[in-house]
């Protein structure tokens, strides 16, 4: 086999790792009900407001 024959059999195994890691994180991400995304935004958003308030975060 010459060397562009090896890189495109590699080529074609990246993009098909890509397209599985994409759609792997598709499902994680569609999986939440829209209560639970609002529930963890709520919850960051009380974080971060938390650590703003004890002065954690660097401001440039």
């Amino acid at each position: 086999m010459r060397w562009w024959k090896v890189l495109g059999v590699a080529a074609f195994a990246g993009v098909a790792a890509g397209g599985v890691l994409i759609a792997k994180d598709e499902r994680r991400r569609r999986a939440y009900t829209p209560e639970e995304i609002r529930e963890r935004l709520h919850a960051r958003a009380a974080e971060a407001d938390a650590a703003t308030d004890d002065g954690e975060v660097d401001t440039p």
